[in-house]
């Protein structure tokens, strides 16, 4: 313990250590979503894409994925896509401050699965225009979860 007193990593008093950091006197804001009387961390979509076109290019679905995320009022902190060659599908994940998306693809079966999970104020259902737009399933499906719902 004196060696890192010595290299001022440690002190007798927590005021001598620059290191620490001083505590906010500011409300701690609660990103919980309350709405209908529900208080939960956020939604959760776990979307099916039916009879959909251009699932082999990881460009497209980089590209329309982040668009949404941004449309939808989330935070893109880091996104990855990997194409399965040669003409394969494509899997891939947004990772966003509000949580994120994923996305599995199999173009031979015109069908992709999607994950996104958003809390705080952003809206993952306005994911789903951009989905159409680019995608142009014959059907979604679109099912729904509460997130840390408190009871």
């Amino acid at each position: 313990m004196n060696a890192l007193a010595r290299l001022g990593m440690v002190s007798d008093s927590p005021s001598e250590n620059p290191a620490m950091s001083t505590v906010s006197q500011e409300p701690q804001k609660d990103y919980y979503v309350e709405k209908d009387g529900v208080k939960y961390a956020g939604m959760h979509l776990i979307i099916d894409l039916w009879g959909a076109s251009n699932l082999d290019q990881p460009e497209l679905i980089d590209q329309t994925l982040c668009e949404g995320a941004i449309a939808a009022g989330a935070t893109i902190l880091h996104h990855h896509f990997h194409h399965f060659e040669p003409n394969g599908g494509v899997s891939g994940v947004i990772v966003l401050s509000e949580s994120h998306i994923s996305i599995h693809s199999w173009p031979e079966r015109n069908f992709a699965a999607l994950d996104v999970f958003m809390c705080g104020c952003a809206d993952p259902y306005k994911i789903i225009p951009f989905l159409k737009a680019a995608f142009t399933p014959s059907h979604i499906q679109v099912n729904e979860q509460k997130r840390g719902l408190v009871l």
